[in-house]
């Protein structure tokens, strides 16, 4: 799978990736996180209600994203079209934001005063999406309970909604709510796009920075091609010698098999435009001493049918 069709998923993880290791070198982490008391309430730190979406505060849950970033946006992205997707990550972002703040102020008391920093909240809102709108692969038992291949992506976003309880439950459940009301008509969200001139400025500036999301172009051809060469003025043109020359005693057997070894190698046998050899002289004499009444005509062209002597002769009995 590639990024192809879905260059605001590639740049959501990039961004992720990059916010997150520059916290980590420049040790900023400590000012990303979400905290109610005293950072909001007392020092009045405002900012703090978006930056804490721009970074992970350490790799374990930075790698869980990306992983799920991967395996969940881009078929998002492909089902809505990057447009939209922006506009619902955009969206999303904002939305959360309310939520996870007013879930600050009614369970601060209840021991959920922060949140860890990262964009889990927009994460979970896009496997909603995922969850709603892509069917599963297929099915599976394991002793006795039902499963699909979705499993696997609910069992690495447990480890994201789980890994710093009870901070890190509260996004999951903020992304998911998120999610929902992004589908359904309780606030008609599902309609606002960006605005064109700020699409026009991300083709112009952003895109380019995220770099190609074209696929790789895989050939389509189940041979190699064709090669041609001149052959020497020693070889005839009906015969390859990849090896030293046959004894005389051993050329009329070891020629054709050696022939028949290389045409299988070299895909003449079904690329020739004829679609027949070249017999030999030696293996036309040797078929009408077998078969003197028969005209040679007919003795050429069963040679030329058949792989080997041993095919000739039986289509020339079966005859």
């Amino acid at each position: 799978m590639s990024f192809e069709h879905a260059p605001v998923t590639k740049g959501l993880m990039m961004g992720s990736a990059l916010t997150s290791i520059i916290g980590g070198i420049f040790d900023v982490k400590h000012y990303l996180h979400l905290q109610l008391v005293p950072h909001v309430s007392r020092n009045h730190q405002y900012w703090r209600l978006l930056l804490h979406h721009t970074a992970f505060s350490n790799s374990s849950d930075l790698l869980i994203a990306e992983i799920l970033l991967y395996g969940v946006g881009i078929h998002i992205e492909r089902q809505f079209g990057s447009v939209k997707f922006a506009s619902f990550t955009v969206a999303s972002v904002l939305l959360a934001t309310i939520l996870e703040f007013l879930t600050l102020i009614l369970f601060h008391n209840m021991g959920i005063n922060q949140i860890p920093s990262g964009p889990s909240a927009l994460l979970f809102s896009i496997l909603y999406q995922w969850y709603r709108l892509i069917p599963p692969a297929y099915h599976f038992r394991i002793f006795g309970i039902a499963g699909s291949n979705k499993a696997f992506v609910y069992i690495l976003a447990s480890q994201l909604a789980l890994g710093h309880l009870p901070g890190s439950f509260a996004p999951a459940v903020v992304g998911l709510l998120t999610g929902f009301i992004y589908r359904s008509e309780l606030v008609n969200i599902k309609s606002w796009r960006l605005s064109p001139s700020i699409i026009r400025f991300s083709t112009r500036f952003l895109l380019p920075l995220v770099g190609s999301t074209r696929a790789p172009r895989r050939s389509t051809r189940a041979r190699p091609e064709t090669t041609h060469q001149t052959p020497s003025p020693d070889i005839g043109n009906e015969e390859i010698i990849a090896t030293a020359r046959p004894s005389a005693g051993t050329e009329e057997t070891g020629g054709s098999v050696m022939r028949e070894w290389v045409n299988e190698l070299t895909g003449r046998n079904e690329q020739g435009t004829t679609g027949v050899r070249v017999p030999s002289d030696s293996e036309i004499t040797q078929v009408t001493t077998m078969f003197p009444n028969m005209q040679r005509a007919v003795i050429v062209g069963a040679l030329q049918r058949s792989p080997n002597i041993e095919s000739a002769v039986e289509l020339l009995l079966a005859s």
